[in-house]
């Protein structure tokens, strides 16, 4: 998978180094738009975010990125895919990992991948901008191209806690609901807070009880610009 990784001045790289003078072809290069995609309209939100934003972060020209998708609403449309790609593609990887030696005793295999997609969840803040994209998606009911995508993609997700994980009603919803509440602290940037906000502490103290060290180290903060 790839994620956002720190360069040595803490500031986060979009994408995984790619080769000195390899020449992408057009799918490795749409990848990349895509992975830039993420992380400006995470930040910027669909009405706020410009192709030439994307095409900079991306390492491309702006021409090139209309070229390639021909608007703005089309290119958000593909990010939205993209990040609903990558998150049910993290979910089922995750369901499918149960290794029955692996589990603590007393732990039932329903339990035990309920822990392993809400960890597959907390892993995909290294994709920067991915909860966010969805989040800003799912504000925009309204418009009736951008809408209709979101609200199928918001289905999927519930689709998959229900028929393929096998959660009754009430369970899926509490996955889903704590799943907002952590793309809520990710927009924002409320990682700033950590350490000097007791109640703030306690809440991340809360919701990543396992991989906060980790968490702290990946989640945006307020002075990054993506």
């Amino acid at each position: 998978m790839t994620s956002v990784q720190r360069n040595g001045s803490g500031a986060p790289a979009l994408d995984e180094p790619i080769e000195t003078g390899k020449r992408l072809s057009s799918d490795e290069r749409r990848r990349q738009i895509l992975i830039a995609a993420m992380a400006v309209f995470g930040t910027r939100g669909y009405e706020g975010a410009t192709t030439d934003e994307v095409a900079r972060a991306a390492g491309v020209s702006q021409p090139y990125v209309v070229r390639l998708f021909g608007s703005k609403e089309n290119l958000f449309l593909a990010t939205i895919g993209e990040a609903l790609t990558r998150l049910l593609a993290a979910f089922r990887a995750a369901l499918a990992a149960d290794d029955e030696a692996d589990r603590d005793p007393g732990i039932t295999e329903g339990k035990a991948a309920g822990k392993r997609i809400g960890q597959a969840y907390v892993d995909l803040i290294e994709v920067r901008g991915l909860h966010q994209t969805l989040a800003h998606a799912y504000l925009l009911g309204s418009n009736p191209v951008i809408g209709a995508a979101a609200r199928r993609g918001f289905a999927s997700v519930w689709r998959f806690f229900r028929e393929e994980m096998g959660l009754d009603a009430d369970e899926a919803r509490a996955f889903m609901a704590e799943g907002m509440l952590i793309s809520t602290m990710i927009g924002l940037r409320i990682v700033d807070d950590y350490g000097s906000d007791p109640q703030i502490t306690e809440l991340f103290r809360s919701c990543f009880p396992t991989e906060l060290p980790h968490v702290l180290d990946v989640l945006p903060r307020g002075t990054e610009r993506w």
